[in-house]
């Protein structure tokens, strides 16, 4: 599946967002923010503070729910970023910018955020905002596979699950090792 930058880098800076486990400083953010090539990213406290606020909502996008959950869930993040689209040429290449020129790092981290979403559930698939199926982790992800049937957050995550399967089949079957 070919994510564009809206469809791909943001709404993976959405689950990146999600899956912050505390409220995070400035300090926090800024770095968070340039990996996803936000380049509105100086924040205050407070802003920090509705960064985090914002990122409690894009949780409640991702991994299992019916189609009209997750729709209107994005819907009411579209709703709040209530920013207005337009084309842009800066680059020399016509584009959707999703706020405006003007708008603070929040705006924009929710214009971008909820757009994102938005473009993966329309064109990717819903079920492409997913959560890690490995016991104790539940990270949420954007599955940009090919197939879309991802289940983990990672490889490792993926690895480390197979391999507890497999423990747990050699206990219940009594296998030893080297026979």
């Amino acid at each position: 599946m070919h994510f564009n930058h809206y469809g791909g880098e943001a709404a993976r800076l959405a689950a990146d967002l999600a899956n912050l486990t505390a409220p995070p400083g400035p300090e926090e953010l800024e770095p968070l923010l340039a990996v996803h090539g936000i380049a509105r990213r100086a924040l205050t406290a407070s802003q920090a503070e509705e960064v985090w606020a914002w990122s409690r909502r894009l949780a409640a996008c991702f991994g299992p729910q019916d189609l009209d959950q997750r729709c209107q869930a994005v819907n009411a993040l579209l709703a709040d970023a209530s920013s207005r689209p337009y084309i842009s040429l800066h680059d020399g290449h016509p584009h959707l910018h999703y706020s405006a020129v003007d708008a603070d790092a929040v705006a924009h981290v929710r214009a971008v955020t909820s757009a994102g979403l938005s473009y993966v559930v329309c064109y990717a698939g819903a079920d492409r905002l997913g959560r890690c199926a490995r016991d104790g982790c539940g990270l949420a992800f954007v599955d940009t596979s090919r197939n879309g049937r991802r289940t983990y957050c990672s490889v490792r995550c993926a690895n480390n699950d197979a391999v507890a399967r497999h423990r747990d089949r050699r206990r219940e079957g009594g296998v030893r090792r080297g026979s």
